[in-house]
């Protein structure tokens, strides 16, 4: 045998399995492909009864040929994860909860090939789960689907079951292929804070393209942002990676307010400043140069907080309201004085859709490239086994964005 053609067929071999990200070895059939030892148990943080985690331990499944299996680096709080800690308004108890994760690819199984966007995936790689479903077979990063509900459940809002590996407050999570109709994403190219903020960042995201469809948003618009929560500090971010200057923040705690302004807020107002809704109206319009709002996102859950914000829109103006991610109550307000002789365009907003979760990911990158702090949002971190804090640290409004991260 020519020793020669014997070493160009290693070469080849080597060639070939940097390009896959396998070993020069392929595995047998129905094998997974992993990043050497995984355990044989995983910690998950089971909301075992309202207010209480468990963090218990449970065996690692074998992950099939269209599983993956992540090893949890870290995940934000959301307030859905707050309502269900306190209220469990889903009645899922006991649940994993956590769906804001992110986290390495260290087992999958030989049929993942790609993402959902269809980017190559493999092991080592940084993954995210979205909890829209994919409804047609072929969905590429082009022709993402446009709808904004799935036809499946929510990795951090599954029924308990015998994989119980279902949520990202956990060090593993197992991701199920199949009929199951999992969406991931590979974001090796961003940062952990970055990867943590892609989920809450994506309602934004939404947001402001359904906000543009009114023909009002423009890069001269005066905008009015109530409610400086994470969602309305991130609703900042993406409108000044737009180029919008002109932006008033509006809510009831100076720290939340001074972060807006660190996000790209001109004006500030705090609306514990002034008595009654005309006092307040008074104090919008006079951070805003004497002018009211051509546009205005409503951030925040609160039905007050609904019925006052007409009052800071111009004649003829826009309103987006994304603050009701859940039954918040109901509003009142008066239609001919807030809305007809006005002339208000409203639009409303929810979640988000694929294509708009792709697209967070290039704000994030377009965020910290011209300077916004985006990992100064993520204000607390905290290990696993110690969520009931970090839960009762999100109640408390101690800090912006909470977060669980795995050393």
């Amino acid at each position: 045998m020519d020793t020669n053609n014997i070493n160009i067929e290693e070469i080849v071999k080597q060639v070939l399995a940097g390009m896959t990200g396998s070993s020069s070895s392929a595995p047998a059939s129905g094998a997974a492909v992993s990043a050497g030892s995984v355990p044989k148990t995983a910690h998950v943080a089971v909301l075992t009864s309202l207010g209480h985690f468990d963090v218990k331990e449970y065996p690692i499944p074998e992950v099939g040929d269209d599983d993956i299996l992540v090893k949890v680096e870290g995940c934000g709080v959301c307030g859905t994860d707050a309502h269900e800690f306190k209220k469990d308004p889903f009645s899922l108890i006991p649940v994993a909860l956590g769906h804001e994760g992110t986290g390495e690819i260290v087992k999958m199984g030989k049929n993942v090939k790609t993402d959902t966007a269809g980017n190559p995936v493999k092991v080592g790689d940084k993954i995210v789960t979205c909890m829209i479903f994919k409804d047609e077979p072929d969905i590429t990063m082009f022709d993402l689907n446009k709808k904004n509900v799935g036809g499946a459940d929510v990795y951090g809002l599954l029924p308990d079951d015998d994989v119980h590996l279902n949520g990202w407050f956990s060090d593993y999570i197992f991701i199920r292929g199949g009929s199951f109709g999992s969406t991931f994403f590979n974001v090796s190219d961003l940062d952990l804070d970055s990867r943590i903020l892609i989920e809450p960042s994506a309602v934004l995201v939404h947001a402001v393209e359904r906000a543009k469809t009114v023909g009002i948003l423009r890069f001269n618009s005066r905008v009015v942002v109530q409610g400086c929560g994470p969602i309305g500090l991130l609703c900042i971010a993406v409108l000044r990676t737009l180029g919008v200057e002109n932006i008033c923040a509006v809510d009831g705690e100076a720290m939340r307010l001074d972060f807006a302004k660190r996000m790209g807020a001109n004006a500030t107002v705090n609306f514990k400043d002034f008595k009654g809704i005309e006092a307040l109206t008074e104090g919008v319009k006079e951070a805003q140069g004497g002018h009211l709002a051509d546009f205005a996102f409503q951030c925040t859950g609160s039905p007050a907080g609904h019925s006052n914000i007409y009052k800071f829109i111009r004649n003829g103006g826009g309103l987006c309201e994304l603050g009701f991610f859940v039954n918040g109550g109901d509003a009142t307000i008066n239609p001919h004085f807030d809305i007809c002789s006005k002339e208000i365009t409203t639009v409303g907003s929810w979640v988000y859709t694929l294509r708009d979760y792709v697209t967070t990911f290039d704000f994030l990158k377009r965020a910290k490239g011209i300077g916004l702090p985006i990992s100064d949002l993520i204000t607390h971190r905290f290990p696993l086994n110690q969520i009931n804090e970090a839960l009762e640290t999100n109640l408390a409004m101690k800090g912006l964005k909470i977060a669980i991260v795995n050393e």
